[in-house]
């Protein structure tokens, strides 16, 4: 391995086993350690990749790191890049299912996350002033935010709110005249099936966690009945509270219907599709950004993508910001960030020691 993919794949090693908060704080963590510190990308190539992600099926930030491994080292970055951030996390679930399945109940994890999900909303709010900045170019497109931050929280459908603002944004454009033309065990299910239930929904779904217990409830208990509804909630609850992609309850789930072997197989269903989608779509971004129109419709992707952010984290900050040290450690992770740019990895690291510490001096 050249020194180039060595970088790459410590990169993302490290930020899959700190990139806690979903979604919206791990883009948050890529660009701060892609576009402000290695300067890798510039924070519109960034946000171009960000609105693609958006667009296709499967775990937005994973393919952010994806599409960020192919525009670093092609085709094999595109694979260490994704690799690399799934594995801490499917690691770190797998072993979190082996205890699951001998002793029947879940590791404490509550003080470590207690502070790690403060230090998540200032990491979130430092990436959401920087994109605006780049993303919010006039006040058409700030009018534009704000109506689909409205959408989001009136329960309008994130793609739908995405391709609109969009193709809005792509009309307006045409119609100025400037456009240019361009194993548990009680339960055994083969391995195939497993395979193939985790590949059609890596291939399907959109949105947050709750649409994926949607799907696995659909697939994994009431279809096939591998777990009950209580062992589907604690996996989705593992997904959300360890490190990385969401979408690692599918690990969980793997080691619950056939163990080892089951884990790798439904960990690599459900991620396969999002591989795929981004080696397709990758080679076109730039191309668009290069068109008039198409940019034009970057620009109204992206620009939803960022109020739709700006949505999760006020809903994440009501969630985490509950007493005196979770607003502490927030103020002061922002004032790290805003003023010395100190490192994100860092400050989440530092919030989960001092949750565990409130923990046991309570």
């Amino acid at each position: 391995m050249n020194r180039e993919l060595g970088t790459l794949a410590w990169a993302f090693l490290r930020l899959g086993t700190v990139a806690f908060g979903g979604p919206a704080a791990h883009i948050a963590m890529m660009e701060d350690e892609f576009v402000r510190r290695r300067q890798w990308l510039t924070r519109q190539e960034f946000l171009d990749l960000v609105g693609a992600a958006s667009l296709i099926p499967g775990p937005s930030s994973t393919e952010v790191a994806i599409y960020v491994g192919y525009r670093r080292a092609g085709w094999r970055g595109l694979l260490l890049a994704g690799t690399c951030f799934i594995l801490p996390a499917a690691l770190i679930v797998t072993a979190l299912a082996m205890v699951y399945v001998r002793a029947g109940h879940l590791p404490a994890l509550v003080g470590a996350l207690h502070g790690v999900k403060a230090i998540v909303i200032a990491v979130v709010a430092q990436a959401l002033v920087g994109f605006a900045r780049t993303a919010v170019k006039g006040p058409g497109l700030l009018a534009l935010g704000a109506a689909a931050a409205a959408a989001s929280l009136l329960g309008g459908m994130p793609v739908a709110i995405l391709l609109g603002a969009g193709v809005l944004c792509l009309l307006v454009r045409a119609a100025d005249g400037k456009g240019a033309a361009m194993v548990a065990p009680a339960t055994a299910a083969g391995l195939t099936k497993l395979l193939a239930v985790f590949l059609k929904i890596g291939a399907v779904v959109f949105g947050s966690g709750y649409v994926l217990l949607a799907f696995l409830r659909d697939d994994v208990v009431l279809k096939n009945h591998w777990l009950t509804e209580g062992q589907l909630i604690d996996a989705v609850a593992v997904g959300q509270v360890t490190p990385g992609p969401v979408f690692t309850t599918a690990t969980f789930i793997g080691y619950l219907v056939a163990g080892g072997p089951g884990a790798v197989v439904a960990t690599v269903g459900i991620f396969l599709p999002s591989f795929l989608l981004v080696a397709v779509s990758g080679p076109l971004i730039p191309r668009l950004r290069r068109s008039r129109l198409a940019g034009a419709f970057l620009d109204g992707v992206n620009v939803a993508s960022l109020a739709l952010m700006v949505v999760v984290t006020l809903q994440l900050a009501r969630a985490a910001l509950v007493d005196v040290t979770t607003v502490a450690l927030a103020v002061a992770s922002a004032v790290l960030l805003f003023r010395w740019r100190v490192s994100s990895v860092w400050l989440v690291l530092g919030g989960g020691i001092v949750g565990v510490l409130e923990q046991l001096l309570r």
